[in-house]
């Protein structure tokens, strides 16, 4: 919704409880502005889940392989299928069409609403290689120690900032003002992780690896999954407070939990499994584009070439020596079935809901109660901003920008890759909040039940903290996404998930292609079991 008078902030203070009153009494400006709530997929997920009757299927539709789901996983399925010859393949796009890799636009402004970098894959991560050649990403030498990439694509410096004690610093690591017994735990930290990346199992594979699926299983590494991150940085005598505050905004970041509850081997995973290199631009680089993955998204599901249908699958089940999958959509509230056979379904999306719509998943070895992981909550906030506000001196705005000492994880600006000798008229900032303070359950529940004026005053704590009221003056538009199961949380544990490893290993009509297979949400990993599920499909 644009500008108008709408939201009467008093009248929703009363019931926020203090903490929540005392910061929505600080927006008294934003009356002016009526946030728009965006909730993909929860009209779909809450009819599977109540169990809604269906009507009869209106139309038939026949393929070969059907696709179902179409994020990252189930594109690169598709897109592996295509280069291998497989011509008839039929995408069914799922609730939200590219899933944590959407975005949207404010005109000719793209934005975010997932995912918004991919780091530069390291040699072992073959598979993104090869997609990444094919879509002209990288444009020389894709599978030697340093490929050339694309120079539009490579994040633009200034990357990334923190503020802290009130001014800016470049990088997100507190530095300046940090005392010296604190920085020497800093340099202590890295020095390990530095060791761990070459590290190596009895089985002589590296502890620490993209795709994860082929990281050592040495029990002796293994052990770390049973504690805790903050466990593990405990007994090795981590404690200095501004590293535990980064290590922790690391995790929040990627698995959408802290230290004290993520598993010491994913956090430990987060150091040690990267740092590819690239010909032109320094190690551990990231690429980026204004609209977050969303047009690598696009751009995937081009070259796949695969028919493309909107629906959400309700059911699918073996029949006969193929499958059926009964697929909807919601027309005004009110459902329209289709019905797909195909010689093959490759079941790409979360597993809390292959669970619903796989008939008899327990038979593959998955037992909903016993194996379903855990899954983060996140609010995406996309702002369209009319003109930038002013920044203080330090460190100039940069294509990250961090808060210390929040729950927050920044904010990202999405025109900062334009190349440009002035900054552009208009710009988009989007803001991410992982609602890791509080049990996922917890944070869902508040999520589902929080007005938009509460959604809002946590979407703003970061940039109310870099701009005070100054950035109210700046914004025309509001739009909040709600990902209430944004991706699964790697807790201790995960690793020994014997439902999950036995979905991997699943080999019949249907396949099964998702990130949830490792655990932790990253493209690599979702890349992967596409490029997995694909193989299968094969036969």
């Amino acid at each position: 919704m644009e500008r108008r008078s709408f939201l009467r902030w008093s009248a929703a203070i009363g019931a926020a409880g203090a903490a929540a009153a005392a910061g929505i009494a600080g927006y008294a400006r934003w009356r002016e502005i009526a946030p728009a709530l965006h909730d993909p997929g929860r009209a779909e997920g809450h009819f599977l889940r109540d169990r809604h009757a269906l009507p009869r299927p209106t139309e038939e539709v026949a393929a070969d392989v059907v696709v179902l789901g179409s994020g990252i996983a189930g594109l690169t399925a598709a897109w592996k299928l295509k280069r291998e010859g497989i011509e008839d393949v039929l995408l069914v796009e799922g609730p939200e069409t590219f899933g944590n890799a959407a975005g949207g636009r404010y005109g000719d402004l793209a934005y975010p609403t997932g995912a918004h970098y991919l780091p530069i894959p390291p040699q072992e991560c073959l598979h993104v290689r090869h997609l990444l050649y094919d879509l002209g990403v990288i444009r020389r030498d894709p599978f030697g120690p340093k490929p050339e990439y694309d120079e539009r694509l490579l994040l633009h410096a200034p990357h990334e900032r923190l503020l802290y004690q009130g001014h800016w610093h470049e990088g997100i690591l507190p530095r300046a003002g940090v005392p010296a017994q604190e920085q020497a735990e800093h340099a202590r930290f890295f020095a390990e992780t530095e060791k761990l990346r070459t590290q190596r199992g009895a089985d002589r594979r590296k502890v620490f690896t993209l795709p994860a699926a082929h990281a050592s299983t040495d029990p002796a590494w293994r052990q770390l999954d049973t504690i805790t991150f903050k466990a593990w940085l405990d007994k090795n005598g981590y404690r200095a407070p501004t590293l535990l505050w980064y290590l922790d905004y690391c995790c929040r970041d990627d698995y959408g939990t802290g230290i004290d509850r993520v598993s010491a081997w994913a956090g430990l995973h987060y150091f040690c499994a990267r740092g590819g290199e690239a010909a032109n631009a320094d190690n551990g680089a990231w690429l980026t584009w204004p609209g977050g993955l969303q047009p690598l998204a696009t751009r995937l599901a081009e070259r796949a070439g695969a028919r493309r249908i909107p629906g959400t699958v309700a059911s699918v089940k073996q029949a006969g020596k193929g499958v059926e999958a009964l697929c909807f959509t919601l027309e005004g509230g009110k459902p329209r079935t289709y019905l797909v056979r195909a010689r093959k379904a490759i079941c790409a999306m979360p597993l809390f809901v292959a669970s619903r719509v796989v008939e008899n998943i327990v038979q593959y070895g998955f037992d909903p109660a016993r194996h379903m992981p855990a899954y983060a909550p996140w609010l995406v906030t996309n702002f369209l901003l009319d003109r930038f506000p002013d920044e203080l001196p330090e460190a100039p705005l940069s294509w990250d920008n961090v808060v210390h000492g929040t729950q927050g994880l920044g904010y990202v600006v999405s025109t900062h890759q334009d190349i440009r000798q002035a900054p552009p008229p208009r710009t988009v900032f989007t803001s991410y909040v992982a609602l890791a303070d509080r049990d996922a359950l917890a944070a869902r529940r508040w999520m589902q039940g929080a007005s938009a004026e509460e959604l809002l005053a946590r979407a703003l704590e970061d940039l109310r903290a870099a701009y005070g009221r100054a950035f109210d003056d700046c914004v025309v538009r509001a739009d909040i996404t709600l990902r209430a199961h944004a991706m699964a949380a790697p807790l201790p544990g995960f690793l020994s998930n014997q439902g999950v490893q036995a979905l991997r290993d699943v080999d019949g009509p249907i396949l099964f292609a998702h990130a949830d297979l490792s655990g932790f949400s990253v493209f690599e990993e979702a890349s992967w079991w596409g490029w997995q599920a694909a193989r299968a499909a094969l036969g």
